[in-house]
């Protein structure tokens, strides 16, 4: 069991920064691929980027390629999401997930969620 607690949202103008984490509990966090997704009102929720387990491999949705990063700290239990040049478009409840198996990009390869935390990017 993995219990996912994300942070570091908020309200930002557009063509500005934030760094969202997500803090895991267990020991095992080092084993799980981790991803991240983001879901606008009335839209399905998203893939925005994801990482291996080891850090080595990360993927992105085109639409951040260039301008998210995510990161990891095993020895910390957390993975960061990098966001720069935010859009109006980026606002989104952004949720952190963690998959046993493969990285995965899509919502079905993950089995634990957090609880989201809200990013509001002004025009």
């Amino acid at each position: 069991q993995v219990q996912l607690v994300e942070s570091g949202g908020g309200l930002v103008q557009a063509g500005g920064s934030l760094r969202l984490s997500c803090a895991a509990s267990g020991r095992t966090f080092s084993s799980y691929a981790m991803g991240w997704f983001r879901q606008a009102p009335g839209k399905e929720r998203e893939f925005v980027a994801a990482i291996s387990w080891s850090g080595g491999n990360t993927y992105y949705a085109d639409s951040v390629k260039g301008r998210f990063t995510i990161s990891r700290d095993n020895a910390k239990n957390t993975v960061y999401l990098q966001m720069n040049s935010l859009k109006p478009e980026d606002t989104a409840v952004y949720y952190c997930a963690a998959a046993i198996s493969l990285v995965a990009t899509t919502i079905y390869g993950y089995d634990y969620w957090g609880q989201g935390t809200q990013v509001t990017v002004s025009s």
